[in-house]
């Protein structure tokens, strides 16, 4: 058993470490090498990583490193086509991502639960109190993606992209003792932030950076995030320009992160087992429309 005293000096250890080191200038190295093509470093990195965090890639496009042109392309890997089958019932929401549960529930007024004695606020994450209005008092869910995960992002029900807002900020790391011990983590780390327009109105779905991804991309605008400058760079498209599926691919994480699922009062019920530290798979119910709207597109399994 773990002695709670030392594995607390080390949680504080970890985050004082974090404020110190040039975080910014140490994920982009991590990016660089990330995309080196160089077969043996590549090859003898994917290996290690496989071996070292047990990486399932039984449902990968490939098992095989010498497949992979580079460590991020292993990292950002497909899925085989249709090895994801949706939920039949065009209601029920999916989990965008493979992860781990770390908070989900309802948003108490205009603040989101980030951990026990933690909270921040709605306008704080999207950076723009005028689009958090809607979400106050919703539902929440927020998922954290470990290293050995899946790392491409999926809509978790039909959407019109209304939109995207890079956010920047830090670089905090964004495990349990991060969450646990940094206050207002997930609102002052960079992040991108995309609004649709869904059957269960809006929809808020965060990509929040951490320390060592490399990028952050969206499947409409390619890589949004490192982004140079201290401003929210904002972009909006027409309500018909851009819709997504259930399950359609949304964006990747170049090495980890945690998504943010945010919604409007009243109109989801999220599923009673999406507790912290449960286990998630992209797919997977986590909960249900409760006023289906307009028609929703047919559901579709991940294709490539």
């Amino acid at each position: 058993m773990s002695n709670p005293s030392k594995d607390t000096r080390r949680s504080t250890l970890f985050i004082a470490v974090q404020y110190l080191i040039p975080q910014h200038a140490i994920s982009r190295i991590v990016g660089w090498a990330a995309r080196l093509e160089n077969r043996l470093v590549k090859n003898l990195l994917i290996r290690w990583f496989i071996k070292h965090f047990r990486v399932d890639l039984s449902e990968a496009t490939s098992s095989r490193a010498e497949d992979y042109p580079s460590f991020n392309g292993f990292f950002t890997r497909a899925l085989r086509p249709a090895s994801r089958p949706l939920p039949v019932e065009p209601n029920v929401l999916i989990s965008p991502v493979d992860g781990t549960v770390s908070q989900s529930g309802p948003i108490e007024a205009d603040r989101i639960l980030q951990a026990k004695g933690q909270d921040f606020l709605v306008g704080e994450l999207l950076a723009d109190e005028r689009l958090a209005e809607p979400f106050h008092g919703g539902a929440f869910a927020t998922l954290y993606l470990a290293p050995y995960n899946y790392h491409r992002i999926h809509m978790p029900l039909d959407g019109r992209l209304l939109q995207m807002l890079h956010v920047p900020g830090r670089l905090f790391s964004v495990n349990a003792a991060s969450a646990q011990g940094i206050p207002r983590l997930f609102s002052r780390n960079e992040r991108v932030v995309c609004l649709f327009d869904t059957s269960a109105g809006p929809m808020a779905c965060v990509l929040v950076g951490a320390l060592n991804v490399g990028s952050i991309e969206t499947t409409w605008a390619g890589e949004v995030a490192p982004r140079r400058g201290r401003t929210v760079s904002r972009w909006s498209y027409d309500r018909d320009s851009l819709e997504l599926a259930r399950g359609a691919e949304l964006g990747r994480f170049n090495m980890g992160s945690t998504v943010i699922v945010l919604f409007s009062p009243g109109r989801v019920a999220l599923e009673q087992g999406l507790r912290p530290g449960e286990t998630i798979r992209m797919g997977q119910p986590i909960g249900r429309t409760l006023f289906p709207g307009r028609d929703s597109l047919p559901a579709t399994g991940i294709g490539n």
